[in-house]
């Protein structure tokens, strides 16, 4: 069974502890760093050794950090590395993490690391599948009913679970409008993604509505045949 590790920073991570232990199978361990946190730490892993972390969390096949520190996850990163990781994946993006520092250490430990805006893209390498095969770009099948959507089943979905929020809101909804309700959906859902520019949440309900257009695509080959 494959484990995963989620490092938690405040509210940051815990919608994704919610979706693995309520939509998948997989074991789950975790701990947390401070919410508040120098803005500049200069013996990262000193620090990181300082918080006395649950060192379970680094006994992970696939650990994801929520750390938002390009110092603090640099530590992370190697610490992974240096216990055998498998994979790490860093959301928030390269503003939030310090790339070609992580990309030595990926290639000193063997360790691959995937940075991420928004984890509703994630990669199919083969590192990670075990996990983006069950959470990333979402997968749907829709049923209908008198022109509208009757049934929604989501096969894979975003890490912080609005798409299974979505499928639900999306029932009785006029399948010429499924598309654009989908991505309105989830721009209302809470979700941590960036806001106000043209990536982040505005990125994630593109996603979200192109999954339901290729879905209602889908469902109409198959009536077809």
């Amino acid at each position: 069974m494959t484990t995963i590790g989620v490092i938690t920073r405040g509210k940051y991570g815990k919608r994704l502890i919610e979706t693995l232990l309520t939509r998948t199978c997989f074991d789950v361990v975790h701990t947390s760093v401070p919410e508040q946190l120098p803005g500049f730490i200069d013996e990262p892993e000193e620090f990181l050794e300082e918080l006395a972390l649950e060192d379970t969390v680094f006994g992970a096949d696939i650990v994801i950090t929520y750390s938002l520190h390009p110092d603090l996850t640099a530590a992370i990163a190697q610490k992974a590395g240096k216990k055998g990781v498998r994979a790490l994946i860093v959301p928030g993006g390269a503003a939030k993490a310090p790339v070609r520092e992580l990309e030595q250490i990926s290639r000193r430990y063997g360790i691959y690391i995937e940075v991420e805006d928004i984890c509703c893209t994630l990669s199919e390498d083969p590192a990670i599948c075990e996990f983006s095969s069950k959470l990333s770009r979402p997968v749907l099948e829709i049923e209908t009913e008198n022109e509208k959507v009757s049934g929604v089943n989501v096969i894979r979905g975003a890490p912080c679970g609005s798409t299974w929020q979505m499928a639900k809101e999306l029932i009785g909804t006029k399948i010429e409008d499924a598309p654009a309700r989908a991505g309105l959906l989830i721009q209302q859902y809470p979700c941590r993604a960036v806001r106000g520019t043209l990536g982040g949440i505005h990125q994630s309900a593109e996603i979200h509505k192109d999954a339901v257009e290729k879905a209602l695509g889908a469902k109409q080959k198959k009536e077809c045949k």
